[in-house]
């Protein structure tokens, strides 16, 4: 499979996100023009700018402060004749002062909002890929021995808005729900495929101003190189599977391009992680860090029994190869190093 052959325009949400860093790379490495959003100037311009030589030309961006407001998309999908839409522009976080303005509202409306704009206003579009999560997939405590496209996760909108530990699951959940319905119910001109990652690590953006924006997932990565944990190793819980953010990336890249991926969810997981494993990796492979790291005797608490995932599709549809664990945390630490980790 070859996506060089597949060229085009695509708009990329979210362009300043740890995600879509990545996705911006690999678009360009395969010869796409691309339009990232951003939700201020500033960020745009760091995204341009982070791009080096002849690839920066390829490459602006458009400034679109609100995914939730109505109408949020229209203009930059009206200024370019886009082949491809990726979104992965949603907020994330785990503390609200209003779940559904803060959280609920940006990821469902951000979504049908981008497929309303492109339906109305932008009719060379072939597919939208969406960024979805594996928060929509999984059903914690009560796993099922396999996880797979067909799994969907049982939260609520009562749950969501009642329980803060709930609202991002929900968010993650009701926003992808709403982009298959909205397919469904409106027939538009084009396809729609879904990513969803489960925890991601891998190189820090370019782009990114600080280590305190970091993405999630690689915080207990940086917390190590950092001495945070040096003391005690902090709990895995409650995710033990990762996959590697250029994988991810291409998994989108793919999921856009290839006909075949039309119409599919793909459930994108790389292996097994504990944070026990990701400190003695970083212990082997960067001696000069272990007076930064937890105690070498720290117990492991991956679990005897864990659920198993099925990525069949992923390999089979987007000829998808996962990095092993040893290489992401090597290179994630690699760029924390380069980046400066003591900027917290």
């Amino acid at each position: 499979m070859q996506v060089s052959s597949f060229k085009g325009k695509v708009l990329l949400t979210g362009g300043s996100g740890f995600i879509a860093s990545h996705v911006l790379d690999c678009l360009l490495e395969h010869s796409y023009e691309v339009v990232v959003t951003a939700r201020s100037e500033e960020k745009g311009r760091r995204i341009v700018d982070s791009i080096d030589g002849s690839l920066g030309k390829k490459v602006s961006f458009a400034v679109v402060e609100d995914i939730a407001r109505d109408g949020a998309f229209d203009e930059v999908v009206k200024a370019h004749p886009f082949d491809y839409v990726v979104h992965t522009a949603s907020p994330y976080q785990l503390r609200f002062d209003d779940p559904v303005k803060d959280c609920l509202d940006p990821a469902i409306k951000g979504t049908t909002g981008i497929l309303k704009s492109v339906k109305a206003f932008a009719p060379t579009v072939k597919r939208i890929v969406i960024t979805s999560s594996s928060a929509a997939v999984l059903n914690p405590p009560n796993h099922p021995k396999v996880y797979d496209e067909t799994s969907w996760a049982d939260v609520t909108w009562d749950q969501a808005v009642s329980d803060p530990a709930q609202t991002y699951r929900a968010s993650k959940k009701f926003s992808e729900k709403a982009a298959w319905d909205f397919i469904a119910a409106e027939q538009p001109g084009f396809d729609l495929a879904t990513i969803n990652n489960t925890y991601t690590f891998g190189p820090i953006p370019r782009s990114l101003a600080s280590l305190g924006g970091l993405n999630t997932s690689n915080h207990r990565i940086r917390d190590m190189v950092q001495g945070k944990m040096k003391h005690a190793i902090q709990p895995t819980a409650p995710v033990f599977t990762f996959v590697d953010v250029r994988d991810v990336a291409l998994a989108h890249v793919r999921a856009m391009a290839f006909p075949e991926a039309g119409g599919h969810r793909f459930y994108v997981v790389g292996g097994y992680f504990s944070n026990t494993r990701i400190a003695d990796i970083i212990r082997g492979s960067h001696p000069e860090l272990r007076n930064q790291l937890p105690p070498a005797d720290s117990a492991d608490d991956f679990p005897s029994e864990l659920w198993q995932f099925d990525t069949s599709k992923s390999k089979k549809l987007l000829g998808l190869e996962y990095t092993g664990l040893e290489k992401s945390v090597v290179d994630t630490v690699d760029s924390i190093l380069k980046f400066g980790c003591v900027d917290n």
